[in-house]
């Protein structure tokens, strides 16, 4: 670990010895010591630092098993932290602190010695808006004012866990020492984690994942929702150089749940920059059409913009069968052929659970409602749950308590469950998940797709023109805020790549590494890159596309175009279908297809000089010169229209 996590007695921490800011504790129990020293060397030098710093009445190594588990929610129950779901199968509901709902993007640092290195440099008077940068030094005084002590009472759990299949060529392992449970539990749902792991690291490298809830017990005053945190110190850094991640002070989701966004994307972007590959906010679906042949893709949306729904998604194309291997994140790296092989590193769904319904997503339903731990949904009285998009589900009268744990009612105005609520389920479960979705080697992948929520002027799909094009189409992605993070409100934020809140290193550098992959393929094996938009609305405000599984026929057109069909036409921004191209057979909805991919002149305009100025004050000296080109020549194609 860095500096400050040396042994007690070394010079570190703003030049004192650790020990001096250590207060008097009870040593660690005699089974917990032998559980350490049974540890391989680097992995017990990273406890032992840990305990002598956070102090932990007890250490635990986490073997993932099933007994484990259960050990842990029976644990938990009886501390008021989980109650079970009598309804379902091994299902279990948290309410968190209404303080920790949420990811806490102003309060999650990238650590490097220049500030550089971790976001571009904005124009004069600008604030930076692509990550936030910290000091290894402004880093170790934060964990000196934080870590020390702040275990005391708890367990402090040992996680090995491997992101993507055990042993992959393409997967890598880390170690979580947490003192939450919580996240203890759902480790074991999101990646694969256990004793198999830690055969497999032996003595090698791994991610040091250090977090902690922030609350020493005996607690000051009793936890809201018996959920122990400290949002007020509040703190996720990240040192790319040392690969390890530091959390304190939330126990919710991607705050804790290191592997998820903390290591899946912002340490795994530095190290494939690093290895030459790349770590994405992708889901990843395998597609067979009614001929019988399959293709994958992966497509980056931002959080809560429907890639649960598009990886579980039902079909309406007669033929077509649609597999799921992942819904949030892709590790893509090109083979010696030239083929971009893709991974899930997860090996769970974390998905937001309202608007998820039969109806919205009947896969996922089919999925979430055994061995699935639920946070801040709302309760029903015969042990089920309930959330906004259930209403012609769930029958309210057997009564519902809201995710704040009082009585609520339909009507009454508050939603019953936190915009941000979730379901953590394993993926193995899910009906139609991938027979390749472990493949050691990956899945290879066809066509990336670009999208978000655009209620005005963005067509249903087009293509890129080719690969830098296709580029400029991630740098240049806007969306629709969501819930998954702080902003309020619906506005339309720039996400590039859907990645905006997870880059781990100066995304102009991130640009160029994206450019750079070209040279790694053969224009026939690189993927085709596409935008999709299923969220465009009339004038009178109803969406123009009728979406979920009706996005089978935007696909159909994708994986056409993958085959070489000629069924595309230039545009200004892209190439579009031609008249008559998607297929809208047996389509129930009427569909005004020309104002679906109409493309208004000046709304391009002003969409053009908003990327434009985005990306010139954001990015600044370190935006490619091939973004820029692609700039000029988008401006000057939507001059012609």
């Amino acid at each position: 670990m860095v500096q400050f996590l040396r042994l007690a007695g070394a010079r570190s921490l703003c030049g004192r010895p650790v020990s001096s800011l250590l207060p008097a504790r009870r040593a660690i129990s005699q089974q917990a010591r032998e559980r350490v020293a049974a540890l391989s060397p680097k992995v017990r030098e990273f406890v032992d630092r840990t305990v002598r710093m956070c102090q932990p009445a007890d250490v635990h190594v986490c073997d993932g098993s099933a007994a484990e588990s259960a050990s842990l929610l029976r644990m938990m129950t009886e501390a008021g932290v989980v109650e079970p779901l009598p309804k379902y199968d091994n299902c279990w509901l948290t309410r968190t602190d209404p303080a920790d709902v949420a990811r806490v993007e102003s309060k999650t640092f990238i650590v490097t010695e220049e500030k550089r290195d971790t976001v571009p440099i904005p124009r004069k008077g600008r604030k930076g808006l692509l990550g936030n940068w910290m000091s290894p030094k402004a880093l170790e005084t934060a964990v000196a004012e934080r870590f020390p002590g702040c275990m005391r009472g708890r367990t402090l759990y040992v996680i090995p866990f491997s992101m993507g299949p055990v042993g992959s060529p393409l997967s890598k392992i880390g170690i979580e020492l947490t003192d939450s449970p919580y996240v203890v539990a759902s480790m074991r749902v999101m990646t694969r984690m256990g004793a198999d792991v830690m055969a497999t690291l032996g003595d090698g490298d791994f991610v040091k994942c250090l977090h902690s809830v922030g609350r020493p017990v005996p607690v000051s005053k009793k936890p809201i929702n018996n959920w122990p945190c400290n949002p007020e110190n509040t703190i996720i850094a990240h040192v790319p150089a040392k690969n390890e991640i530091i959390s304190f002070g939330s126990g919710y989701g991607g705050n804790s749940l290191l592997g998820k966004k903390c290591f899946a994307l912002r340490i795994g972007s530095t190290i494939a920059r690093r290895e030459g590959w790349l770590a994405e906010h992708m889901l990843i679906l395998g597609i067979t059409n009614p001929q019988g042949k399959k293709r994958y893709i992966a497509a980056a949306f931002p959080s809560a913009c429907g890639k649960t729904n598009l990886a579980m998604m039902t079909p309406t194309l007669p033929g077509y069968k649609l597999e799921c291997v992942g819904d949030d994140i892709a590790w893509m790296k090109f083979d010696e052929n030239g083929v971009l092989r893709a991974i899930n590193p997860e090996n769970g769904f974390f998905g937001v659970a309202p608007g998820t319904s039969t109806a919205t997503n009947p896969v996922a339903m089919q999925t979430i409602f055994s061995n699935t731990l639920f946070t801040n949904v709302a309760r029903t009285g015969d042990g089920g749950v309930y959330w906004e998009g259930l209403e012609k589900e769930v029958d309210a009268s057997v009564g519902i308590v809201d995710w704040h744990g009082d009585p609520w009612t339909p009507g009454s105005g508050a939603p019953s469950s936190h915009p941000n609520s979730r379901f953590c389920a394993p993926a193995a479960q899910c009906p139609i998940i991938d027979p390749q979705w472990e493949s050691a080697e990956g899945v290879p992948i066809s066509a990336i797709l670009f999208g978000g929520r655009r209620p005005l002027g963005v067509p249903l799909v087009y293509e890129a023109f080719n690969w830098r094009h296709g580029v400029f189409l991630g740098a240049s992605m806007r969306s629709e805020s969501t819930a998954a993070a702080e902003h309020k409100g619906k506005v339309i934020m720039h996400d590039p790549f859907a990645m905006r809140p997870f880059f781990g290193y100066n995304f102009g550098h991130y640009l160029s590494h994206w450019l750079s992959m070209e040279g790694r393929s053969t224009p026939a094996n690189l993927p085709k890159v596409f935008h999709v938009n299923w969220f465009r609305k009339a004038a009178s405000g109803g969406f123009l596309w009728p979406g979920f599984g009706e996005n089978s026929r935007v696909l159909d057109w994708v994986l056409r175009r993958v085959d070489g069909e000629d069924c595309a036409q230039e545009s200004a921004i892209g190439l579009v279908p031609k008249p008559g191209a998607l297929n809208l057979d047996g389509l129930k909805e009427a569909v005004d297809m020309q104002e679906l991919f109409s493309i208004p002149k000046e709304y391009w305009q002003q969409e053009v000089e908003a990327v434009n100025q985005y990306l010139d004050e954001q990015v600044g000296e370190d935006l490619p010169n091939e973004i820029v080109e692609e700039i000029d020549l988008l401006r000057e194609r939507i001059a012609k229209l």
